[in-house]
């Protein structure tokens, strides 16, 4: 017994050993997944994109804004001049922070009164949310404590009892108020289905008709490359589409997640979504021989598009190389449409950027996954 297991075992190596394409599935995605949980999986925060709006314009205020401006935590973009500003860069989700310093802060400051703060941050990630405001909370009670010890020396300790709080700081989250992480969850779970889905019953679908020997005997039919991907990949685009209305169900129904968009746009933003996983599916279909292979290519893709999605780790957070990586990122831009979709009811005029780009990397992988299913055929 001990020896028909032994020559198995040495089979099994003896074949993997034969076939490069194993091998190198085998060796590069661990490799590929340890270099994305090494590099990107940070659970500090730091550079978060933030607008100042300062309608005190005081040296107070400065002061202030250059204690923010001096930290890692947040990377100050924007200075504006209106509320309305404020209300573009949050829908477009340009920043992820605004301090908002009332006109008559330091004249309330002067006056030994609590000044007027208010931090506004955009809690469709509730968990980078609740840290950003912790973070500001932290910068702004430094600020209040010289403010107050300055107000001690001036006036003198038979004055402890009556001086005012130097700051009265009000957040707001918007979109997420109550910054429930399943409000953020939720919408990344349907990103994160599509792009199981249709890649992976897209590539293993083309492949086991290769591996059982069918394949050849299909495309001596009329039947054209193009008719076959397109007839193995329409039945998954369907499926994909409808585990969305099953899963946008389950989630306003069931989880109580806000809807706030049109589910037409939603629809619409999976179908451009699913032109770059369908596409990726049937290239790895051209590349893999087994069903096995197909998996283990299918994973090295999916783990680090998770990872490079902005949904688990803030993409600011990351090496600079690997924000840049984000770009080609198919499922980064359909995390933002979903969770703009369900928590800001953003529709096209916000969207489109991102639809068009999740086009764009589709139809270039589509391309030349078309191309490369040709010449493996022909």
């Amino acid at each position: 017994m001990f020896r028909r297991i032994r020559h198995i075992i040495r089979k099994e190596f003896i074949q993997v050993w034969r076939d490069k394409k194993l091998r190198f599935f085998l060796i590069v995605p661990p490799l590929v997944q340890l270099l994305a949980y090494g590099y990107v999986v940070n659970f500090d925060i730091k550079h978060v994109a933030t607008a100042i709006f300062d309608e005190s314009r005081t040296m107070e205020s400065r002061d202030l804004i250059n204690r923010f401006r001096s930290t890692d935590w947040f990377e100050v973009k924007y200075y504006l001049n209106s509320q309305k500003e404020l209300l573009d860069l949050i829908d477009h989700g340009q920043i992820t922070m605004a301090l908002w310093i009332q006109w008559d802060f330091a004249k309330q400051l002067r006056q030994g009164k609590s000044g007027q703060l208010q931090v506004i941050v955009d809690a469709t990630d509730s968990n980078a949310a609740l840290i950003v405001t912790r973070y500001a909370s932290t910068v702004i009670g430094d600020y209040a404590q010289e403010q107050l010890q300055a107000r001690f020396q001036r006036r003198g300790s038979e004055w402890a009892g009556k001086l005012a709080a130097p700051l009265r700081l009000e957040p707001r989250a918007w979109f997420n108020p109550n910054l429930i992480s399943r409000y953020s969850m939720v919408p990344g779970v349907i990103a994160m289905v599509v792009l199981l889905l249709s890649l992976m019953l897209t590539a293993l679908a083309v492949v086991r008709e290769k591996e059982i020997g069918t394949l050849e005997q299909i495309l001596v039919t009329p039947i054209r490359p193009i008719e076959l991907m397109l007839g193995k990949t329409i039945p998954f685009v369907l499926i994909s589409l409808g585990d969305v209305l099953l899963i946008t169900i389950v989630g306003v129904l069931w989880f109580e997640v806000p809807f706030r968009g049109h589910i037409l746009v939603l629809l619409l933003g999976t179908i451009c979504f699913l032109f770059s996983s369908v596409g990726l599916g049937l290239l790895i279909s051209t590349v893999a021989s087994t069903q096995q292979q197909a998996m283990m290519a299918g994973n090295l893709f999916l783990t680090p598009a998770i990872l490079l999605s902005g949904l688990i780790f803030p993409i600011a957070n990351m090496p600079q190389v690997f924000q840049y990586l984000t770009l080609l990122n198919p499922l980064m831009y359909f995390v933002i449409v979903v969770q703009g979709i369900f928590l800001k009811g953003a529709g096209l005029a916000l969207l489109w950027p991102e639809m068009l780009s999740m086009t764009v990397l589709g139809l270039a992988m589509l391309t030349l996954a078309v191309l490369r299913f040709k010449k493996h055929v022909a």
